[in-house]
């Protein structure tokens, strides 16, 4: 079978690998190598790396362009797998394979459709996500469903574990999409069924649709719940990671934990207070009581636990430091 895969990140990684170790070499597609690190070297992308080391030929267009339609059709492709891109493939390309595009998309569609469903379920505190593979067409993530599995979103999971399990369980799930398809077993699902069956409702789609991340998804408001709070840690957790300020540093913040009122005073304190620090954790004020921040990256300094901060800034600025 004729693969010709398109992927750029980690998340890709492990179906690229799963497809060739079953239907021999594929091209792959990938995008160009980009500046990176404090250095700003070139460097390529997750699935590149991945594809040289198995031998593969590989393809990085800056565009879409008639020179790469044209490399694409002398390929005769039957089958196009777009993992994790981070383009939109026109449809003129998407014609192009006799099999069509399939697509691993980490969400229960249509909900979640869009660059982030990973860190954005686990920030609106879903208990459940799943992975969809569907076969593409020109609108984003709207194509119909060919497989679709319901995965727990464990109370302590992070995003990049979240990331990593879905990575696998798509894999697998290609897979097994790639053997229907080939013994004709496929049974496509418009997405709007699960719509009209009451699984979902149009507003859900709507408020669920993601988008790339900018600096403002990752600052944390200590007027926030403690649950928003831990939510918001966790979907970024280990990377961008989120930012919230403890004393006058703006710190990364990689992991939270339950803490408690303890005294009047604490009561009566604003929120984003530094109030006390118990074990390794540094407690905060929150909008409905407290949170202990646990691990921390303070601006030019290496990764600590929150306790040691908390720590360093009452020695500092003494007692009810309040973060901006």
């Amino acid at each position: 079978m004729r693969i010709v895969f398109f992927g750029t990140s980690t998340f890709a990684v492990p179906a690229l690998t799963a497809l060739q170790a079953e239907y021999g070499p594929l091209t792959v597609v990938t995008q160009p190598d980009r500046p990176a690190g404090r250095g700003h070297r070139l460097t390529p992308t997750p699935v590149r790396l991945a594809a040289d080391e198995a031998g593969l030929e590989v393809l990085m267009p800056e565009r879409f362009d008639a020179a790469f339609a044209s490399k694409l059709q002398e390929l005769r492709p039957e089958l196009f797998v777009v993992v994790s891109y981070g383009r939109i493939v026109p449809q003129a390309l998407l014609d192009l394979p006799s099999r069509g595009a399939y697509n691993i998309h980490p969400s229960l569609l249509p909900l979640y459709r869009g660059a982030t469903p990973i860190p954005t379920a686990i920030r609106d505190g879903r208990i459940e996500t799943g992975v969809t593979i569907i076969a593409m067409d020109a609108g984003m993530d709207t194509g119909p469903i060919l497989r679709q599995e319901r995965y727990p979103i464990e109370a302590d999971e992070i995003g990049s574990q979240l990331h990593d399990r879905l990575a696998v369980e798509g894999a697998r799930l290609i897979l097994e999409t790639v053997g229907d398809a080939l013994a004709e077993r496929l049974a496509p699902q418009r997405q709007q069924s699960r719509i009209d069956s009451g699984e979902c409702t149009e507003e859900e789609v709507r408020r669920t649709m993601t988008r790339p991340l900018r600096a403002e998804d990752l600052a944390l408001d200590w007027t926030w719940s403690s649950r928003r709070i831990a939510d918001a840690v966790r979907a970024y957790a280990e990377r961008p990671a989120a930012r919230g300020s403890l004393g006058t540093e703006r710190c990364k913040i990689l992991a939270t934990a339950p803490a408690a009122l303890r005294s009047a005073a604490d009561e009566a304190a604003a929120p984003g207070s530094v109030l006390y620090v118990e074990g390794g954790g540094v407690v905060v004020r929150c909008g409905d009581g407290a949170v202990a921040v646990t691990r921390v990256i303070p601006p030019g300094r290496p990764l600590q636990s929150g306790g040691d901060v908390g720590r360093r800034l009452l020695t500092r600025e003494g007692k009810g430091v309040v973060c901006p």
